[in-house]
């Protein structure tokens, strides 16, 4: 899911509606999902395998939770990957705004802010090949004519009966001629190539490859240069004009588990971050951490933001837990 600010004039525009479409279904799950769906061309990075509506504003949508993965690895040797939460919550909104609300496949989807809160002793990972169930709650609805033109989407997420996490984002749908207009030259830097700067130790990030780390070394402590591997399946899956905000959700949590004493016993539970525009690929993005509370010489907290030409590009809360014994 792409994420900016604002998108043209127009936008002014919109009014608040409820939800059109088809009235209300009856219970039964759609399972015809395509990559197109999701926006994840790649089948192995596609997580939702089917969804229903409940009412006018109420759906659930099945997720593959995966225990292997290319990405989305196990973290401090026992935990699912706390960030497939907001790709579900991304992956599932799209879904929806697709299969429900009837935004035509090729337009776009503009983040305005992503959260979640996870439970420790739900993110445990174990045998069992069980799927993940979201519900999803799709509110202020807003359209243009008869378009979507955004909504909000809140999600509770559960597996085996047992609430793994809740999270919520903000989304606006841009026809493709919109958001050709509005980023206007930037669209010839799809596909270029970006210099790849060398990478922290992927151990210092919770990493285990070199090529899923998002942050390059700098002098100045808290402080790291963003580090843009285009040639990344899942990361950029696709060429891009800009820096992907998951990729910026990614180099947050790097950023908070950098900042920690024991970065390889961190599992982070809540993230809630804000963009404020793109993060261009010509232009260095720095990513700058700093404790909550400012004192705090091991914070639990940690806020990050991303800097790009002296202008904010995101700013984001970062909670991580340590990975001790958890409840079952």
């Amino acid at each position: 899911m792409d994420h900016v600010r604002s998108l043209d004039a127009s936008a002014r525009d919109e009014q608040t509606a409820g939800p059109a479409g088809p009235a209300p279904a009856t219970a039964g799950w759609h399972t015809e999902i395509s990559g197109e769906h999701v926006h994840r061309p790649d089948a192995r990075d596609a997580f939702p395998t089917a969804w229903r509506r409940l009412d006018d504003t109420r759906f659930q949508v099945r997720a593959r939770w995966p225990r292997r993965h290319r990405f989305f690895t196990e973290v401090a040797g026992r935990f699912q990957d706390p960030l497939l939460i907001p790709e579900i919550l991304r992956q599932g909104s799209m879904l929806l705004a697709h299969a429900a609300f009837a935004v035509p496949i090729g337009d776009r989807f503009v983040m305005q802010r992503i959260r979640y809160s996870a439970a420790p002793a739900g993110l445990v990972l174990d045998r069992s090949s069980e799927d993940a169930v979201a519900d999803f709650t799709c509110g202020d609805v807003r359209r243009r004519g008869r378009r979507l033109a955004g909504m909000r989407c809140a999600m509770v997420l559960r597996r085996q009966g047992r609430v793994v996490a809740t999270a919520d984002g903000r989304l606006d749908c841009v026809t493709d001629r919109a958001y050709r207009r509005l980023r206007g030259e930037r669209l010839s830097l799809t596909g270029c190539s970006v210099p790849l700067l060398p990478a922290l130790p992927p151990g210092a990030v919770g990493r285990r490859d070199t090529a899923a780390v998002v942050l390059a070394p700098s002098p100045r402590p808290g402080a790291w240069q963003l580090r843009v591997n285009t040639a990344h399946p899942t990361l950029f899956r696709r060429p891009n004009d800009h820096v992907p905000g998951f990729v910026l959700l990614e180099a947050a949590r790097q950023a908070a588990t950098a900042f920690s004493l024991f970065p390889g016993l961190m599992v982070v539970t809540d993230m809630d971050m804000v963009f404020a525009r793109y993060a261009e690929l010509d232009s260095p993005c720095w990513i700058e951490a700093d404790p909550l509370p400012k004192d705090d010489p091991d914070p639990a907290t940690v806020q990050v933001r991303g800097l790009q030409d002296d202008a904010e590009v995101f700013s984001c809360t970062v909670t991580a837990a340590a990975s001790g014994p958890v409840d079952r």
